[in-house]
């Protein structure tokens, strides 16, 4: 006679075992009532479980657990017999597996035909008919499984639902048949939030973090007494705190990514998707929150905000991979249903945000294109926009040529998020990893800049502050800019002008104030800065604009120059829209204080990008609009967004990236393989233009691709 752990372990095998691919478990990540035990226990054969008597399994079983050994004698009695687990209980018919039968395991272990008990749900019974127990995840088949398919609607295996199992209508194929989880009227059912304790690594008290820092700089040091300037330049730098590495506690974030899976999405589109949703869901800690909204004519929630821990990371990988790329493109639906889900949850993260994916144009709410851009207002739920209770950024990422980079800019634009622009095939998931290591590091939000004139006289006539909400008061001694949320590290730039009349002593210029919502804190804290003076002599003073402000000068009026390029391309003038883009990019150029300056290279190398890319209607509509777009997006904000090489460590064009992101991207490309890079550019500029020499790798930047063939992207 076997020995009684023998017989326990063929039981629990044979009975209780849920299949998962094989991972290591952490106990506290599976929830109540489920049990990963796939390993070590091999699965019984027919023969061994026929060889086992209902009386010695009965007591292996409790001699492994009581409970589990109570469970099945409850269920045996309401069974009748061994026998009935192979009878359906609502039809009475057998259930063979492999022989076109669909079956349905319920969470309680008990085993029905689908079709039978999708039936008997949907006529209000939501109760096992053997054991009584009341489910919790609850199959359907219906109308609205036909509806979706119908309309091409994300389609999910029934493997991202761990405890219900089917088995393929047709044994020769692998695949599962797919099925539709009926969605809640309410999106109330978040997984819920457990804050992490403050502390840090190696023990002791949550440390402090550091203050926003404010520094100033003015044009000139000094301006003679008797002189008076109506438009004086001073630069109001802001950075945000510095988080050390060995810090742990950071803002938790609630994360949902609207992904497009239409028709055009097939093939290796939707494979690379899925690999850089699984970078995503891998570098989320368990205090993070995911939730996948998937649309094409139709759309769906994958599943709701949910932990990542290991057994929430398996199972948002198992429902990303079972995304099927058919139908046509819904974007204002999948948008819809990701404001649903961040109105509705029940527990709030920190901080919040929403991904969105499309390679192609929203055929359901925009009508046909006749040449001018049409209102893409109704894309974005009012719900989510600045100003709402439910306020969230939209980072929005266009992939490939023939996506809709005028719809997807101001999807980001009215949701005061980002603009990227996909052109390579190869950099999807350096994309995210860049945006997700920003959204991994906030510590500043609600942050407002507040600016006081110090001295009568002193007027406060102008603030340049690209996207970001300003203004100036009435009777210009103040004026303010929202600037919201901050990554560590990050930093802003504000050029204001103020009136400076005559004064034989030294002037108070202006005096900047910055107030932010800590992110882990959530404590309010005001940063004051010391007031911005100027000296006055006696004499003419001759001296040069200081480095700062000029560099901040030229970026802010090549932003507005990048703009009236887009504009004029808009129109049809290609020649004029790449003279305004070279005029400025000569003028910086011919800057000797500025020649040396890194970041006056960076935008030297991307305006002749986009000089490069507006010089002939099929270069502009290919890639020149959203290279452009990208551009000012990122200007406007002041903060990184992908397009070109931008997201490659050792290019030029990476301005306003933060070490997080450099960090989230270094181990990006290290995960990377050797893919074909598609450039949606015209080959003549690859050909045309003089390779530019390759900066030396940073210590710890991973090195350049080499060897990669190219191949143009198509939807």
């Amino acid at each position: 006679m076997a020995p009684a752990w023998e017989r326990a372990r063929r039981a629990l095998a044979t009975r209780f075992c849920m299949r998962f691919a094989a991972r290591r478990v952490v106990v506290d990540d599976v929830p109540r009532g489920l049990v990963d035990m796939e390993a070590p226990f091999p699965v019984a054969t027919e023969a061994e479980q026929q060889q086992q008597q209902p009386d010695e399994r009965e007591v292996s079983l409790a001699a492994v657990s009581p409970e589990l050994a109570s469970s099945e004698q409850l269920a045996s009695r309401s069974s009748g017999s061994r026998s009935s687990a192979k009878i359906c209980a609502i039809c009475l018919s057998a259930m063979r597996s492999g022989r076109g039968q669909a079956l349905f395991t319920a969470e309680c272990s008990h085993k029905f035909h689908f079709s039978c008990i999708s039936s008997n749900v949907q006529h209000g019974n939501k109760i096992c008919p053997i054991c009584r127990a009341v489910w919790k995840e609850l199959p359907f088949q219906g109308p609205q499984l036909a509806a979706s398919a119908a309309h091409g609607s994300g389609r999910l295996n029934p493997s991202i639902w761990p405890q219900m199992s089917m088995l393929s209508v047709n044994p020769l194929e692998d695949e599962l048949p797919v099925f539709v989880i009926p969605e809640p009227a309410v999106f109330n059912d978040d997984e819920q939030i457990y804050l992490q304790p403050e502390t840090a690594v190696g023990g002791g008290d949550y440390e402090i973090p550091p203050l926003l820092e404010i520094t100033t700089y003015t044009a000139f040091p000094a301006i003679q007494e008797s002189v008076a300037q109506e438009q004086f330049a001073i630069l109001i730098h802001l950075k945000a705190p510095h988080v050390p590495a060995w810090v742990r506690t950071r803002a938790p974030l609630d994360l949902v990514t609207v992904l497009d899976v239409s028709g055009s999405m097939s093939g290796p589109k939707l494979a690379l998707l899925k690999r850089a949703m699984r970078f995503v869901i891998e570098n989320l800690d368990p205090s993070d929150r995911l939730s996948v909204v998937a649309f094409s004519s139709t759309a769906c929630r994958l599943f709701p905000l949910r932990r990542m821990t290991a057994f929430g990371q398996q199972q948002s990988l198992q429902a990303v991979d079972s995304l099927v790329a058919d139908g046509g493109t819904n974007i204002a639906e999948g948008l819809r249903k990701a404001a649903r889900v961040v109105e509705d949850r029940q527990a709030r993260n920190p901080v919040c945000s929403i991904i969105l994916l499309s390679d192609g144009v929203d055929s359901h709410n925009l009508p046909p294109r006749d040449g001018s851009a049409p209102d893409y207002a109704p894309l974005v739920p009012r719900s989510i926009l600045p100003g709402s209770e439910h306020h969230v950024p939209i980072h929005a990422f266009g992939f490939g040529m023939d996506h809709d980079s005028r719809a997807m800019h101001a999807v980001a634009q009215m949701s005061s998020g980002t603009f990227s622009f996909i052109d390579m095939v190869g950099s999807i998931q350096d994309a995210f990893a860049q945006c997700i290591g920003g959204l991994l590091s906030v510590v500043a939000q609600e942050t407002r800049l507040s600016v006081e004139c110090a001295d009568q006289g002193v007027l406060l006539t102008s603030i340049k502050s690209g996207s970001y909400a300003s203004g100036v008061d009435g009777d210009g001694r103040g004026g303010f800019v929202h600037v919201g949320r901050l990554y560590a590290d990050e930093e802003r730039d504000f050029l204001v002008t103020v009136r400076v009349p005559p004064s034989r002593v030294s002037t108070a210029l202006i005096r900047p104030i910055c107030t932010y919502r800590d992110a882990v804190t959530a404590e309010m804290v005001r940063v004051g800065g010391d007031p911005v003076m100027l000296l006055r002599p006696e004499f003419p003073v001759s001296a040069g604009m200081s480095l700062q402000v000029e560099r901040e000068w030229h970026r802010v009026h090549a932003t507005e120059d990048m703009a009236a390029a887009q504009a004029a391309a808009e129109e049809g003038h290609y020649t004029r829209a790449a003279s305004i883009l070279e005029a400025r990019r000569l003028l910086l150029e011919s800057c000797a204080l500025l020649s040396w300056d890194q970041q006056t290279q960076a935008l030297v190398a991307e305006l002749r990008e986009m000089q490069e890319r507006v010089l002939n209607p099929q270069l502009y509509e290919g890639s020149g609009r959203a290279y452009i777009l990208s551009g000012l997006s990122s200007h406007s904000w002041q903060r990184a967004t992908a397009r070109g090489d931008s997201t490659e460590l050792t290019g030029l064009v990476h301005r306003y990236q933060t070490p997080s992101m450099v960090d989230m991207l270094s181990r990006s490309q290290a995960l990377q393989p050797e893919v074909p890079e598609a450039l949606s550019r015209s080959p003549s500029i690859s050909s045309s233009r003089s390779p530019a020499p390759t900066p030396a790798p940073t210590s710890g930047s991973p090195r350049p691709r080499r060897g990669l063939r190219s191949f143009r992207l198509r939807s």
